[in-house]
């Protein structure tokens, strides 16, 4: 009895082994800042390419360290009709004038070299190449079509999600609807909160603009 008691301990799974590992937190590194942002959804961490994108990366920064992008949400899921699991989600300030920074000149993938691959942060902009400000996107599977060629500047991709693909995996899947042009069917009918966005590499540099939503009220 002891024997086939032994017999079957082995022959079941550890339960150890059928534990998920947990993501590697990379760290830091030369020319990267990295930002801790926490939502409803989970948290993710994104790599600021400090170097190569400084305007776009210190204007991200300068809502991260002025508390701007807290209590916000990702509100939009862009989702591949060809690949409902691809696309790409977007967060941010949406048009909320309270929290917004003077606008800055765009800085194009044919400038900085980051392209928009899998996993790509980017800013997102209004159909004026220098409108981009307050609102952000993660890439979900390669956007080639948001780079620069002749013709069309694209977007300013400025870094990458170095963790929490699970929780923009969940963001992307969120149930949408609504919008209106490029938007439509693709907003998020319940927005998914951004709780708070923080830097972990170096020192905070806040812009020392007026945070007029703190007054009056999120």
């Amino acid at each position: 009895m002891r024997f086939l008691l032994a017999s079957l301990m082995a022959l079941a799974p550890s339960t150890t082994l059928a534990q998920p590992r947990p993501e590697p937190i990379p760290g830091p590194k030369p020319g990267i800042v990295r930002v801790k942002i926490v939502t409803s959804d989970g948290p993710l961490m994104l790599a600021i390419d400090t170097r190569r994108a400084p305007k776009t990366a210190a204007n991200f920064l300068g809502y991260v360290d002025d508390g701007r992008f807290d209590g916000t949400s990702f509100y939009r899921a862009s989702r591949s009709k060809a690949d409902p699991k691809k696309g790409f989600i977007q967060g941010g300030i949406q048009t909320d004038a309270r929290r917004i920074l003077p606008p800055f000149p765009l800085e194009t993938t044919a400038m900085t070299g980051i392209r928009h691959l899998d996993a790509t942060v980017s800013m997102a902009r209004a159909q004026n190449p220098d409108s981009a400000g307050g609102n952000f996107v993660i890439t979900i599977g390669p956007a080639p079509q948001m780079d620069a060629r002749p013709g069309y500047p694209g977007y300013a991709a400025f870094g990458h999600l170095v963790a929490g693909r699970d929780t923009v995996k969940r963001i992307l899947a969120e149930p949408s609807g609504g919008g209106m042009d490029a938007f439509k069917g693709q907003m998020i009918i319940h927005k998914v909160k951004l709780i708070s966005a923080r830097r972990l590499d170096g020192v905070p540099k806040p812009t020392g603009g007026p945070k007029v939503w703190l007054l009056t009220g999120n």
